[in-house]
């Protein structure tokens, strides 16, 4: 099996890990049935979140009497300190532990530092020192923010969205996390859906000595590919790398990741999701993005205020109107073919 050490933390990660945001979406007893599974399977990093609704309760079930087998790292989306104490007792409870290996500022608008107004990262200190948390850091899907939290020297581990598909501004911070010896975790490792080759996306990864990569699972058809990965770490053969060639050939240029750092938008669109919903059409099963859910999600298209907020914090320079437009027509023809 591949391991990963993450950074100056000497924690060693398994290079299959397990993104536990899926697990919200299953009863508690298949959760913690597949967690098991997962760890008997010989992986060893366990990622959720006090967002993830009832995810970390299901890792706490599942891990109970074990906790030094296991990496744990939870995140908080507090914006005061107050929030931020609340939020770590509720996960230290649901997880049943007294401490986290890896706890994270959940994609903060800006870089939590010692002496802000918002008290965050003194908290965390505080926190540390009592034995509640091991490691302060912080995930992010802002270019301007991760830059920020590298350079300050103040964060264990970054996580940021990180696949084959991804550009060479995420090269850039996998490359300065290794020389700032701070660990780099990949979120999206399957670019929210639109990498459907998990094994090529985890040989992709091999090549990557310093990501772990958190691959979110809810199946155990899902789950048995990243386990056969432990046992016999996949190789980028000539084959793997023919689909990657093609997949970066079919989604590049004018498209969205999905990468939300043109989130949050003012007129409430989902942005990263719906400026790409052509492409998640042709790319995965469809009925998922056709519920009345996804329909209000897409008809807010409509309330799109032009502002530019979105546009100008695009990395990849993309008309994000034009995309939003074009993607709610295509998605009223499926509607209506469906219909």
């Amino acid at each position: 099996m591949t391991t990963v050490r993450l950074g100056r933390t000497e924690l060693v990660a398994g290079k299959q890990s397990f993104g536990c945001l899926p697990i919200q979406r299953i009863t508690k007893e298949e959760a913690v049935a597949l967690l098991r599974r997962a760890h008997d399977g010989g992986m060893n990093y366990f990622d959720t979140a006090r967002a993830y609704s009832d995810s970390e309760e299901k890792v706490g079930a599942a891990f109970a009497g074990m906790r030094d087998k296991i990496i744990i790292s939870t995140k908080t989306q507090a914006v005061t300190a107050e929030g931020m104490r609340k939020d770590l007792e509720e996960s230290l409870r649901a997880l049943q532990t007294d401490y986290i290996d890896i706890y994270q500022f959940h994609n903060p608008a800006f870089c939590p530092k010692p002496g802000g107004e918002d008290g965050l990262y003194k908290a965390a200190l505080e926190a540390k020192r009592q034995g509640k948390i091991r490691h302060i850091s912080i995930t992010n899907h802002r270019l301007a923010v991760a830059h920020e939290a590298i350079d300050s020297g103040l964060y264990d581990t970054l996580q940021f969205p990180f696949s084959y598909l991804s550009g060479p501004q995420e090269l850039e911070l996998v490359d300065k996390c290794r020389a700032a010896d701070m660990g780099f975790i990949a979120m999206k490792a399957l670019a929210g859906g639109l990498i459907r080759d998990g094994l090529t996306a985890a040989a992709f990864m091999e090549t990557q000595p310093s990501v772990v990569p958190i691959w979110g699972v809810q199946y155990d058809w899902e789950l048995d590919q990243f386990l056969d990965c432990v046992k016999n770490p996949p190789e980028m053969t000539a084959e793997r790398q023919a689909v990657i060639d093609r997949d970066r050939k079919e989604l590049s240029g004018d498209f969205c990741r999905g990468c939300g750092y043109c989130m949050p938008c003012p007129a409430g669109i989902e942005i990263n999701n719906c400026a790409r919903m052509s492409l998640m059409l042709r790319r995965a099963p469809a009925e998922g993005w056709l519920t009345p859910e996804w329909q209000e999600k897409m008809g807010k298209i409509q309330d799109c205020l032009h502002c530019g907020a979105c546009m100008s914090k695009c990395p990849y320079g993309l008309d994000t109107p034009r995309l939003l437009e074009e993607n709610y027509r295509d998605y009223q023809q499926v509607l209506a073919g469906r219909g």
